[in-house]
């Protein structure tokens, strides 16, 4: 199992999460709004260096656990959808799940069914 956790932009969040609806394998997600600062080029200045900005942005988190088959067809869903061509897209990241415990049964997964 992975962890796709992805940050891209709010107004982008409506066409990410539908088209993670039109995957079948994914059992769910959660969305979060956060907020954070980066690093950003801004416009060059007078002597032509570029000037680096900081800012505080809001962006959408959303998280998901999802069986190893199903991860790259995901991702690739969560890109395209919160693709602009603009600096600030966001990110996704992918970290490795050893198992899930359901809190109510305290059945261990090592598969999502």
């Amino acid at each position: 199992m992975e962890e796709i956790k992805a940050l891209i932009r709010t107004h982008r969040m409506d066409a990410v999460l539908a088209a993670l609806h039109t995957h079948s394998e994914l059992p769910g997600v959660t969305i979060s709004l956060v907020r954070g600062f980066g690093r950003t080029v801004g416009r060059s200045s007078d002597d032509g260096d570029m000037a680096v900005q900081f800012g505080t942005v809001e962006m959408a988190k959303i998280e998901c656990v999802v069986n190893d088959d199903a991860v790259d067809a995901i991702v690739e869903l969560i890109q395209q959808a919160a693709h602009t061509g603009r600096p600030g897209d966001g990110k996704i990241f992918i970290y490795g799940v050893r198992e899930v415990v359901k809190v109510r049964t305290g059945q261990r997964l090592q598969r999502i069914e």
